[in-house]
């Protein structure tokens, strides 16, 4: 039940403003014994030439509820506290009916193409590549769980001149059989040879570029040692994929729009929008602004042109509502140029398009750098994180069933959930010991905390109870804390959804495990008591939306730990 749509009604009927105005204006008040919402009655001062303490005291003493307790004026507020009982009871039954769709809404429909992960081939996935895989995996599964069909495209850098640099540094210090053993390790440090010799000796670069001039006019030799490149590093990046739990629909990287380019370019040309500049093709950005360019001055094609060519192709084939870019934020250029071109152009539906930004994973301070070689790897990352996991279990739990499953999902949880647990616009440092706590702010405590409520069910299930709501008449504080967090999920979800930001789901799960964790540290939950069975459900309605909320975030939540 949501009781702020109450409170909104209520509000409507005393005072002269649209309801959509009265909701924006509602407040939770900071200490909770002073009750549930809040209506501020400083806006009604001037149009109603009174104080707004007595607006207040005169708006409250003309509403009367069952939903609520209590409705009074403090000061300028009109304060409504929920029945406890009412709320515990109304919301356990829509937990336990609803089960793991509880919190799903219809608040859009359509395709949602959501541009993710696209890591370089023939380079190791690096923790640089972390921050938009889950980010846009969690955003994808909020999207469907609110009514759109996500579409999740990992836009592989598959092009470009660093490839006829690779080629150039294979042939020059790789060999076959040491690519065979081990593909993506040594193609990097090919990678990273070609850039520390090309600082002592430029020429290199003339070397690498000409490479990439042969694999663009088609020679066969260049295409072939793409080809392998591309597919050995695929092969690598979905084994890594699939430790995270994460998939994708397309994997249409940039080489695959090199034949959709010249059409938008010869777009542009028709609709009088390129000009040149310095020899190169550009489109005007309007006054004070860098003009666009399209077509460098040697002929070839830049980024923002597959761009193009790569959005018309998304909007041809899926029609999307919505189209997302989860791209960090040092490219926030680059997206406006892109909608301003394409608005240009007279595609209106540009303005669908958004840029979902993120901040850096540092390292006592630093960028990680992968053409320097100072990078973090991905899987040693995540392997690390499970080693750390499993020897706490060892610890805590050495007769744990499944060990090796549970400490995968907690380590590799870990990982995911510290990293959507943070804004992502922030930059943050990792330190994998922090990460991998069982304690604090992270997953492995919202998952041990799942865990708890589990392992009471199955205390309970042998005593011969379970969770029902015959006879609920819990009214107490613990229970009406977590029942209240609880009735938020949906609210939690629409907000997470709308603001493409995970981090509100991940906070959310925080708080509903530490107020379970008081509740259980506070109430005798397995006392046989006539209430017995109210309380199991509470704890069962716990469980099933902390599982629901770190499935959005694509962490998993094993049943014992």
């Amino acid at each position: 039940m949501d009781f702020k749509n109450k409170v909104v009604d209520l509000v409507s009927s005393q005072v002269d403003l649209p309801k959509d105005k009265i909701s924006q204006l509602i407040e939770r008040p900071k200490n909770e014994k002073m009750g549930d919402y809040a209506f501020p009655a400083f806006v009604l001062a001037k149009t109603m030439h009174k104080n707004p303490a007595e607006i207040a005291k005169e708006t409250a003493a003309n509403l009367t509820s069952t939903d609520f307790a209590n409705i009074q004026a403090v000061g300028p507020y009109v304060n409504f506290a929920i029945d406890h009982e009412k709320l515990i009871s109304q919301t356990l039954d829509e937990v336990l009916s609803e089960k793991e769709h509880y919190g799903d809404q219809k608040l859009g429909e359509g395709n949602v193409p959501i541009d993710m992960s696209s890591p370089n081939i023939a380079k190791p996935m690096s923790m640089g590549h972390l921050r938009s895989t889950v980010i846009g995996n969690s955003i994808a599964e909020t999207m469907k769980k609110v009514g759109y069909t996500p579409i999740k495209i990992n836009y592989l850098g598959d092009y470009g001149t660093q490839f006829g640099k690779l080629i150039y540094a294979y042939k020059r210090w790789g060999n076959e059989e040491d690519v065979k053993k081990d593909p993506i390790m040594n193609l990097f440090k090919y990678y990273v040879k070609f850039h520390e010799e090309a600082e002592k000796d430029p020429k290199l670069d003339d070397e690498g570029r000409a490479w990439f001039k042969k694999l663009e006019d088609g020679d066969p030799e260049a295409v072939e040692l793409w080809q392998w490149f591309r597919e050995v590093s695929l092969a690598d990046f979905k084994r890594i994929y699939k430790e995270l739990g994460v998939d994708f629909d397309s994997y249409k990287g940039e080489a695959f729009f090199n034949d959709k380019m010249q059409p938008v370019i010869d777009e542009l040309k028709e609709k009088g929008l390129l000009h040149e500049s310095r020899g190169a093709q550009v489109v005007d950005m309007g006054e004070d602004e860098n003009p666009a360019l399209i077509v460098k001055s040697d002929g070839s094609s830049i980024y923002l042109t597959r761009d193009l060519a790569a959005a018309i192709y998304r909007m041809n084939t899926y029609h999307f509502v919505k189209m997302l870019y989860v791209v960090g934020n040092e490219q926030a250029q680059h997206f406006v140029e892109l909608k301003t071109v394409l608005k240009k152009m007279g595609y209106d539906w540009a303005d669908r398009i958004h840029h979902v930004p993120f901040g850096l994973i540092t390292q006592n301070g630093k960028k990680l750098s992968t053409r320097k070689g100072n990078v973090v790897f991905l899987d040693q990352v995540l392997g690390d994180a499970v080693d750390l996991a499993r020897k706490q279990i060892d610890q805590k739990n050495p007769n744990l069933a499944n060990k090796e499953q549970v400490a995968h999902d907690v380590g590799v949880g870990a990982v995911i959930f510290h990293d959507l647990k943070n804004d992502r616009i922030e930059n943050f440092d990792f330190d994998l010991d922090e990460v991998v706590r069982f304690e604090g702010d992270t997953g492995p405590y919202v998952q041990y905390t799942n865990a708890r409520a589990q392992s009471v069910l199955r205390k309970a299930a042998k005593m011969g109870q379970e969770p029902n709501l015959s006879n609920n008449s819990l009214n107490d504080d613990w229970s009406f804390s977590v029942a209240k967090a609880l009735a938020d999920f949906p609210r939690i979800i629409a907000r997470s959804s709308d603001k493409f930001e995970p981090s509100i789901i991940a906070k959310y799960a925080l708080d509903v495990a530490k107020k379970f964790n008081k509740y259980y540290a506070n109430v005798k939950i397995l006392t046989e008591d006539e209430q017995i069975n109210s309380r199991l459900a509470l704890v069962e309605a716990t469980s099933i939306v902390l599982t629901e909320a770190l499935r959005l975030l694509g962490v998993n939540a094993p049943k014992e730990m």
